[in-house]
């Protein structure tokens, strides 16, 4: 079931955050990995949180700082791993912000003027499938 992010709207609310959780879980199930999902509000505090049973333990803090590096930068946390690499303008940048994360799984989430009002981390699997079910869980946002 969809729920529209209104361009008024400047924080994610609870049933939101829920409703992107439980859309990722679902993405997980179908592509068989056990994740760990965290989403964060406006202000990058959590708000939603799921340990698949299973997951790794590890992948708690990678996830919950996957989906603070993405709303405190505004911007996918595979961007940020780009622009960090050695001789790149972020270079060294995870070591900020009490540490980041700078591969994919975390992905800002906006309202319909385009403003982040929160954002999701994944980890649990590779990369790539970290990415899609962060992707999978905006899926409920109109």
């Amino acid at each position: 079931m969809a729920t529209q992010v209104t361009s008024e709207q400047k924080d994610i609310t609870l049933e939101q955050a829920r409703a992107i959780v439980t859309a990722a879980v679902e993405k997980s199930k179908e592509i068989n990995t056990k994740m760990d999902i965290a989403v964060v509000d406006a202000g990058a505090n959590l708000k939603a949180f799921a340990r698949m049973d299973g997951a790794w333990l590890g992948s708690i803090d990678i996830s919950i700082k996957k989906a603070k590096t993405a709303r405190f930068f505004d911007m996918n946390t595979g961007s940020i791993g780009e622009l960090s690499q050695p001789g790149g303008p972020l270079f060294g940048i995870e070591h900020s912000n009490e540490g980041l994360i700078s591969f994919p799984g975390g992905i800002p989430i906006k309202n319909q003027e385009g403003e982040v009002v929160g954002a999701i981390g994944v980890s649990g699997s590779s990369v790539e499938n970290d990415h899609a079910v962060a992707e999978a869980g905006l899926t409920v946002l109109s």
